[in-house]
């Protein structure tokens, strides 16, 4: 069976609704958190503590503005920001470990406040780990402490190098857009061409006659598996480009781009109309289930428009018809008393 119809796939960023994190300012929310935390477990153990833990919250509030509130603080100031609230977090939660010895009971928290412990905790394990190793980087690095799952999508691209929020690998045929992954951790999209291809087969029942994607999708593996199918992958070959390009080569290379145009155009139809460009659902598979959503209603709206063109076609052809009906025997009854009048005479 000859290959039929082309497939054009890309992936982008679906940022979340969190304010661009930095270091000293997700510390210090983890600080409050954490003696939010203390109030309510002291609650429950005040009948034998004479004295409340002391979290130091005023100063730990002063020296964070002290930065937080400096244009460019200096490397060395930030430094040590970061060091102070460190310490900070290192002892509530010492204090945290003291009052459940003491007897305070973890099921007084509340299942937010349990879930923060917990994040607060490897937020502060990253952030040590980060500044005595003088690093930027981590693996899994928390960015939210309210969005935990959330990562930090690099892009690299201007105005927006980083994004943070959920990656999703699109498929675009005949005008519709298929939300084939999505990934709160970056991934390479290179390797899903493959099955993209294999589930284009199994949709329409034939192999796609060409395939449209960026440079990031052409290696020799994808390569070999289109030529062995009989599939024409968009954009130059590998190795050095050639000294002479011959003009149906370019026209048929900007042509391949047009075509790629389609699914940039599908990216942004979804965050300007349908804000996708902020996530505002809190949950992992809530955002999951607002980005569905999002493709359903697209490719719903696409398939209005076409049954409405087709509406509208057959109107203007009947349409066209019943007046030419109409002038036809209006012209023929004006003949017909014209002749009798002219007898008449």
């Amino acid at each position: 069976m000859p290959n039929r119809g082309q497939l054009l796939s890309d992936a982008s960023c679906t940022p979340a609704d969190i304010s661009y994190p930095n270091d000293l300012g997700l510390l210090n929310q983890a600080r409050v958190v954490s003696e939010e935390i203390i109030d309510t477990l002291y609650k429950t153990v005040r009948k034998k503590l004479k004295k409340k833990p002391k979290t130091y919250r005023k100063l730990a509030r002063k020296n964070y503005l002290k930065v937080a509130k400096k244009r460019r603080p200096r490397k060395k100031e930030r430094r040590n920001a970061l060091k102070k609230q460190l310490q900070y977090i290192r002892r509530n939660l010492e204090h945290i470990e003291q009052l459940i010895q003491a007897g305070a009971y973890l099921e007084r928290l509340s299942s937010a406040q349990y879930k923060k412990l917990l994040v607060i905790t490897e937020v502060y394990r990253q952030q040590q780990w980060m500044y005595q190793n003088k690093s930027q980087r981590i693996d899994d690095r928390i960015v939210s402490i309210s969005q935990p799952h959330i990562r930090p999508i690099v892009r690299g691209k201007a105005g927006t190098p980083v994004e943070f929020g959920a990656k999703v690998l699109v498929s675009c045929i005949d005008k519709y857009a298929f939300l084939y992954r999505v990934s709160w951790d970056n991934f390479n999209e290179s390797v899903d061409l493959k099955e993209q291809i294999e589930a284009y087969k199994n949709y329409t029942g034939f192999y796609p006659e060409s395939v449209h994607v960026d440079k990031i999708y052409r290696t020799r593996e994808n390569r070999a598996y289109c030529k062995e199918r009989g599939i024409r992958m968009s954009g130059p070959r590998l190795g050095r480009p050639p000294a002479n390009v011959s003009i149906l080569q370019k026209n048929l290379a900007l042509e391949d781009e047009r075509i790629r145009n389609r699914i940039e155009g599908k990216f942004g139809i979804s965050k300007r109309r349908y804000g996708l460009n902020r996530v505002m659902a809190k949950l992992p598979h809530t955002s999951e289930t607002v980005i569905a959503m999002t493709f359903l209603v697209m490719n719903l709206e696409t398939l209005l428009r076409q049954v409405f063109c087709v509406f509208w076609s057959y109107f203007l052809e009947n349409y066209k018809f019943l007046t030419s009906n109409i002038n036809y025997n209006y012209e023929w009854t004006i003949f017909n008393k014209n002749s009798s009048l002219f007898f008449q005479t």
